[in-house]
């Protein structure tokens, strides 16, 4: 069930959501906003802390999977449990609809709690969740192919043909960038990013006021 934020927003908040595609560096992204005041709601923290053990995700994840994605330590491995749902669509579906329910809550659960009047979501499946009603303004994090496939790779260590099955499985980034209300082209220096994200926070709050 979708639910508009619009409708239950304190006086004049702004919602930004930052999306992107596996390696464009929206977390980068996310960051410079974070460092320029804004209050960041993480969604992959969030899905982090919902898969530890002993949580009701954790339990439920095992029982479709197996105890063969663990670490020594009991933890979820989450490069062994790609490796298994990044081969299987079909897995890769009941995953999604085991987590991303959860995370949503959590998400919602933020915004209610917060008291900024300028917040960003940073989703990485933004789109694909159905979370775009969720937010004012869409910011969409591009870059090149062979970018986000040496970011990945120098990020985890995964091998070429697993960071585009990740990519793959997203929205391609061309349709992000359709239904975006700004985009940051992310092939540049950090300073060339900054100052792109920069002038959309001045363009927003302008609006904002």
């Amino acid at each position: 069930m979708c639910v508009c934020m619009k409708k239950h927003r304190p006086n004049k908040r702004i919602i930004l959501g930052i999306t992107g595609s596996f390696g464009s560096g929206k977390s980068t992204a996310a960051g410079i906003f974070k460092s320029a005041g804004t209050k960041v709601i993480d969604a992959d923290s969030i899905s982090h802390k919902i898969i530890l053990p002993g949580t009701g995700i954790y339990k439920r994840i095992l029982r479709l999977f197996g105890r063969g994605i663990l670490d020594k330590s009991g933890f979820i491995d989450r490069k062994k449990l790609g490796g298994v749902v990044f081969n299987n669509p079909d897995a890769l579906n009941r995953l999604t609809r085991i987590i991303h329910p959860e995370v949503i809550r959590n998400v919602r659960r933020e915004i209610r709690n917060s008291t900024s009047r300028f917040i960003v979501l940073d989703v990485p499946l933004l789109i694909e969740a159905g979370l775009k009603n969720m937010v004012d303004k869409l910011v969409v994090v591009k870059a090149s192919y062979k970018k986000q496939i040496e970011r990945v790779g120098r990020k985890t260590g995964l091998t070429r043909p697993d960071i585009l099955k990740r990519i793959s499985a997203q929205m391609p980034l061309k349709e992000k960038v359709r239904l975006a209300d700004f985009v940051i082209d992310n092939n540049g220096s950090m300073a060339q990013t900054m100052k792109q994200i920069t002038r959309i926070l001045i363009m927003v709050r302008e609006r904002k006021g």
